[in-house]
């Protein structure tokens, strides 16, 4: 008896070691977590214009140490790599990383051969590598390659399938068996089985797929990317459908389908069982048989009257005016509904085992999408009831950004795949899982930059805060090579702000600077620069400027030290966005069919000029580096271009308007013309045609022929930057920040800049 109660007390203590042991981990992370979620704090935008939504996404959610689905693409494709040892190909096996060793990450696309035929798709595909800042033209130079021949779809009873791909690629002396290639493909199989069998070998390339099965992808190294139609734009693309004001918070339906049904085949298990959780109320269900050719054949007892139903409701309203979306497999794993509920911020609840979600390698999914079993069909409609309202929301916002940053548009869709396919090759510099998940998105975060948050102007409410002072550039070209008046007195009175960590001049004249006896003694170091004599010479990202914040200036600049103070400290609270003094305007011009540049002193602005103003200094490293050498070149050639072309870049980066603050009623008068360096190289700017220290009547622009030139070059540069973005970025606003008791009636000693309101 004692012996039996000796092995049942060991058992009973045993039992507890393993529970404590094994469980208590899950357990305690289980109350931690629950802990946590109860008193996250909500981390609201500090933006005010009417565009933007509220965040309703935890912040704590956002950034949490030891949450895998946080793993940088490095991290994740570690953990993948004992998957992918027995799969085939990885990057390490089938790529040769010394191509790209010597010239960086170039892709070269194959020319295009005589009677090729190539789809109007594949077109875009292709026009959109030779448009990023990845292209060349040197097969030398090149690190990866992408072949001339249509490779997208690739069912053969398909009139765009392309014969002997085989014979083809081995004539090609760079296939080398597809090391360093990358190929497209968005259909792949046929009826009646659908398989993923291209028809051809693709050796060690990288295949990016569409409808891609986890069976076959090889992780780390194949790319899923999303299926498209022929309809996609090429550039831009429709902006989602979720903005403030437009969505109410509770939809008509609560889950919403409607599609075909196959009766026979691959894919039809699932959409034939799709009737079963439609009640006609908040969740609809519609499917036809009427497609293909011989339907009525096949037709069953629920055919006829789904037909009628299914006529009944208009899908975009439906899209509309639904919550969820239901994404079941077609005949393949992708369907086109995946991109159109992403646009219309209806969440996907996705029904297709076993497809690998596209860029799934960066994005996470969990966040944007419902993720469900086709199996478990009939629990979806209480799976979806149980989120809460504050998590729909966040989900929503989710969507509208990751269309919006990797999926609006054909371009968007390649270059994501090229910029996955870089951050492998060095797995140090690559980005984080959170910047390809935040705002605004992996395509604009450089890691070549840096890999660390506080250095970019979009992550300072998550504990970060900008550097507590500034570097000036001025750039100088005098007429004469000699230093003017109003540099003097601009440096003096730029070095006077407590602010001030530097200056730099950058000297874009032929003629050398004058020696260092000839400059101000100032407080702040100066720094002296030879440039290049071109525009976009001031957005190149100077090793000298290390603060965050950068005060650019022209040298017929005009500022006091107290518009300078209060400029930096405005601009401390709006990190992201240029804040200055000279403002322009554009609109649309509806008799030209074109956009209008207007430099008339009014409410309402869309563009700070870099005359006078600050920005953050990641945005050299993006104008210098993002932008192809195409648009730096268009800078080049036209007058007083480039400071649109940062403007503009800065608008498609966040969406919002530049800031404008107080400056002194001088500074609206003085139109200075400061000639430019007389030995100015090809493209800069003859005399008299430089100057926008502030803004000038319309009438004042075109006074002259140097005048009306410039007015018309600009006019030329906007609609140039509007086409090759494929929209107009910029926006509008009429928010104009002053200090605290500016021009009220008090004691001039009650205020802190008592100078901006003198005349």
């Amino acid at each position: 008896m004692q012996t039996r109660k000796k092995y049942i007390f060991l058992t009973f203590l045993a039992s507890w070691l393993l529970l404590f042991f094994f469980g208590g981990d899950q357990l305690r992370r289980f109350a931690f977590l629950s802990e946590r979620k109860a008193g996250a704090r909500r981390n609201w935008p500090r933006w005010t214009d009417q565009s933007f939504l509220k965040s309703f996404a935890d912040p704590e959610e956002l950034q949490r140490d030891g949450d895998p689905s946080l793993l940088s693409p490095r991290e994740r494709r570690a953990a993948w790599l004992s998957l992918s040892r027995s799969s085939g190909c990885r990057m390490e096996t089938c790529f040769d990383f010394s191509r790209c060793e010597r010239h960086g990450f170039k892709v070269f696309t194959y020319p295009q051969e005589r009677g090729q035929p190539v789809s109007e798709t594949y077109g875009k595909i292709l026009s959109s590598v030779e448009r990023s800042r990845y292209h060349t033209l040197n097969p030398e130079e090149a690190c990866l390659f992408i072949l001339s021949i249509d490779t997208l779809d690739r069912d053969h009873l398909s009139g765009q399938y392309v014969r002997n791909v085989d014979e083809k690629i081995r004539g090609f002396p760079l296939w080398n068996g597809g090391r360093n290639h990358l190929i497209f493909n968005l259909y792949s199989g046929t009826w009646p089985s659908y398989t993923g069998d291209l028809g051809f070998d693709i050796g060690q390339a990288i295949l990016a797929k569409a409808s891609f099965d986890s069976q076959s992808f090889r992780p780390g190294f194949d790319v899923s990317i999303p299926l498209f139609s022929k309809d996609h734009p090429q550039r831009s693309g429709d902006r989602g459908w979720l903005h403030r004001g437009s969505v109410p918070p509770k939809k008509k339906y609560l889950l919403v389908f409607k599609g075909k049904r196959y009766l026979t085949g691959i894919g039809s298990g699932t959409r034939n069982a799709l009737h079963h959780i439609h009640n006609g109320k908040d969740i609809i269900s519609l499917t036809t048989c009427k497609h293909g050719k011989d339907w009525e054949k096949h037709k069953d007892t629920r055919c006829d009257k789904d037909n009628v139903d299914y006529e009944r409701f208009d899908y975009q309203e439906l899209l509309h005016n639904s919550t969820f979306c239901i994404v079941p497999r077609g005949r393949r794993l992708g369907s086109f509904r995946f991109l159109e509920a992403l646009q219309a911020a209806c969440i996907p609840v996705l029904l297709s085992d076993g497809w690998e979600l596209p860029f799934a390698e960066a994005i996470d999914w969990g966040k944007a999408a419902v993720v469900g079993s086709e199996r478990l069909l009939l629990q979806i409609p209480s799976a979806v009831r149980c989120i809460r309202p504050e998590r729909v929301l966040a989900f929503q916002q989710q969507t509208q950004f990751l269309w919006d940053a990797y999926f609006s548009s054909v371009d968007k869709i390649v270059h994501t795949t090229l910029e996955i396919i870089k951050d492998r090759l060095s797995p140090h510099r690559s980005r984080s899982r959170f910047l390809w998940n935040s705002l605004p998105g992996g395509l604009l975060v450089l890691p070549d930059f840096s890999t660390h948050l506080g250095d970019f102007p979009f992550y300072y409410q998550h504990g970060y805060s900008p550097s507590k002072k500034f570097t000036a550039l001025i750039r100088a070209a005098p007429q004469a090579g000699s230093l003017s008046q109003p540099i003097l007195r601009l440096i003096q009175a730029v070095s006077g702000s407590q602010y001030c960590a530097q200056i730099v001049v950058l000297w874009s004249c032929e003629k050398p600077p004058p020696p260092r006896g000839k400059w101000p003694q100032t407080t702040a170091p100066l720094t002296i620069i030879q440039g290049r004599r071109k525009l976009s010479d001031r957005f190149l990202p100077f090793e000298a400027i290390q603060t965050d914040a950068v005060l650019s200036l022209d040298e017929d600049t005009s500022l006091s030290t107290s518009e300078v103070d209060f400029a930096f400290l405005a601009w401390r609270s709006f990190p992201e966005r240029i804040v200055g003094f000279p403002t322009q305007s554009h609109f649309w011009d509806p008799e030209q069919g074109r956009w209008g540049y207007t430099s008339k002193w009014t409410n309402e602005f869309s563009m700070v000029l870099t005359a006078a103003a600050f920005y953050h200094r990641y945005y050299h490293s993006l104008f210098t580096e993002y932008l192809p050498a195409g648009l730096r070149e268009l800078v080049d050639g036209l007058a007083a271009c480039e400071d649109i072309l940062m403007n503009v870049l800065v608008a498609a980066v966040t969406k919002l308007p530049p800031i404008k603050v107080t400056q002194r009623k001088q500074h609206k008068e003085v139109a200075a013309q400061q000639a430019e360096c007389r030995d100015g190289a090809a493209g800069t700017p003859p005399p008299g045609q430089r100057s926008h220290s502030a803004p000038r009547s319309a009438a004042a622009e075109l006074r002259g022929t140097g005048g009306s030139r410039r007015f018309s070059q600009r006019q030329d540069c906007l609609n140039q930057l509007a086409d090759w973005f494929g929209y107009m970025p910029l926006v509008s606003s009429q928010l104009r920040l002053d200090p605290v008791l500016f021009k009220d009636q008090v004691s001039v000693l009650r205020k802190k800049y008592p100078s901006l309101e003198k005349l």
